[in-house]
């Protein structure tokens, strides 16, 4: 499969989501690797966590074009009350390989069907190589209309979202996400933390 040249502004200006993996597995170069993510709500001096997951950091960043697309396909089932919350934060643990990372930068593009309902723009201006990190970031969530909300919560994965990578402005990863807003069983279990010091 051939993958055209992808710029910032090209997945910037996209008005649906993709219906495609917009480079391959093996474009990431500098072997970035995921390793932890923490979803929380973050609201009156207090955290709420939504999600926590981890790997393995021996298994290493998947670069096989071989393998297929699941390593980089996500579903999560969050229930209504995610949508009630005004600000997320997250916290990205990731490693780097041999090669430093100038102006590492995420564009998030959030939709519900053909809807694009927020995108967001993120970046690390440097990484350091061979190193572990933590990138932490905040979404303020869009006002939504209660019709819009209504509509989310009962068409389960129809909200999904394109995160795309770039490094000095060249497209290395993409990956996509569809969430699940209504009840039932399989929820992220939600749990109220201590208030932040």
């Amino acid at each position: 499969m051939e993958y055209p040249m992808v710029t910032v502004n090209d997945v910037m200006t996209l008005g649906v989501p993709t219906d495609r993996f917009l480079v391959p597995l093996s474009a990431n170069t500098y072997k970035i690797d995921f390793l932890a993510f923490k979803i929380r709500a973050v609201q009156d001096g207090h955290e709420t966590c939504l999600l926590e997951i981890s790997k393995d950091p021996d298994d290493g960043p998947e670069l096989d074009d071989t393998i297929g697309d699941d390593a980089r396909m996500f579903k999560y089932h969050f229930g209504p009350r995610f949508l009630d919350f005004q600000t997320i934060g997250t916290n990205l643990e990731f490693t780097i390989g041999d090669v430093p990372l100038h102006n590492f930068r995420m564009i998030e593009r959030h939709y519900f069907g053909d809807q694009l309902i927020k995108s967001y723009d993120f970046t690390l201006p440097f990484v350091i190589p061979n190193t572990r990190n933590t990138w932490e970031v905040i979404y303020t969530m869009p006002d939504m209309d209660p019709a819009l909300k209504q509509a989310i919560i009962q068409n389960p994965y129809a909200t999904c979202s394109d995160s795309f990578y770039f490094v000095e402005d060249r497209l290395v990863m993409h990956n996509k996400a569809w969430y699940d807003y209504s009840e039932g069983p399989g929820m992220v279990e939600i749990r109220e933390e201590p208030p932040m010091p």
